[in-house]
């Protein structure tokens, strides 16, 4: 199952076969074949030959080089797909286990971060793609797949079709937000960049729609020209979004919605980067009586 003999190879065809019958996103079956791949390569034969023994040592080939534990997770599920589904083998991925991915805070801008770095885009465009990622608080996947039908101005609000563990939502659409984007619709329209009921947000071809690729060299250029030293990516204008609503007061449960999260205890990780709520809150030192 190795790069040379893909196209021909029946167990990568049942591979994909396995993955296309579940449906399984594009992005997914792309990660898992990935890892198949890899490791067939460092075990230098067919990887349904493999023993447990062969899964312990690979995993402990990625840890002795330096892999991420998230990336260590993603190529164990991936593998964990093929010897499970494809090949009926589950067995032998008893000794290969997840690691713990150690907890992290997002990083979160100010709200003059935020301004300064929307400002700094290299144009129109991506001054908008950044504006609605922070105002409606999208994914960068979901920013990219918006279409000029899915704005709502009757209703105020931005259909997310398909996002995250492919569930539709609607997202809020504010005045300003509104504004920006017929602002940005007229331009493009006026430029020929946008087809009647194209992507919101097209690529150098109207047909295609903007890659991933350029929405974050755009985010990292303006993070840069706005001197924030922050680590700044398209995620972390939702994570700001989360955090400014909440120190506002927004319902957390509303915030949930907003945001698409199944569970709420997702949610609640922005209360630990809420430093505005931290600083209403008086600490028993204050309360304390005269000694």
């Amino acid at each position: 199952m190795n790069t040379t003999t893909q196209a021909v190879s029946p167990l990568r065809q049942r591979f994909l076969d396995d993955m296309r019958m579940r449906k399984l996103s594009p992005k997914t079956q792309s990660a898992y074949l990935r890892a198949v791949i890899q490791f067939s390569t460092w075990l230098g034969r067919s990887p349904d030959t493999a023993s447990a023994e062969d899964l312990r040592r690979y995993q402990l080939h990625l840890v002795d080089r330096g892999i991420s534990p998230i990336s260590l997770n993603a190529a164990i599920t991936g593998l964990k797909f093929f010897f499970e589904t494809t090949i009926d083998r589950a067995e032998l991925m008893n000794k290969m286990q997840p690691v713990h991915v150690p907890h992290k805070l997002p990083v979160v801008l100010s709200q003059d971060e935020v301004a300064r770095l929307i400002a700094a885009a290299g144009n129109l465009k991506y001054k908008t793609a950044l504006s609605i990622a922070y105002g409606a608080g999208l994914r960068a996947s979901e920013v990219l797949a918006l279409k000029v039908s899915d704005i709502d101005s009757e209703r105020m609000a931005l259909r997310i079709e398909q996002g995250k563990g492919s569930k539709d939502r609607y997202a809020m659409l504010s005045p300003v937000l509104l504004e920006c984007l017929r602002t940005w619709w007229k331009t493009a329209r006026a430029q020929g960049k946008m087809l009647d009921g194209g992507w919101l947000f097209p690529g150098q071809n109207p047909i295609d729609q903007l890659s991933s690729r350029q929405l974050n060299r755009a985010i990292h250029a303006a993070a840069d020209a706005a001197n924030i030293d922050k680590r700044v990516s398209m995620h972390t204008l939702r994570h700001s979004f989360a955090t400014h609503l909440l120190e506002q007061k927004t319902d957390i449960r509303l915030i949930q919605v907003l945001l698409g999260h199944k569970k709420l205890d997702t949610t609640a990780l922005y209360a630990q980067v809420a430093t505005d709520l931290l600083r209403e809150v008086i600490s028993p030192l204050e309360t304390l009586p005269p000694a």
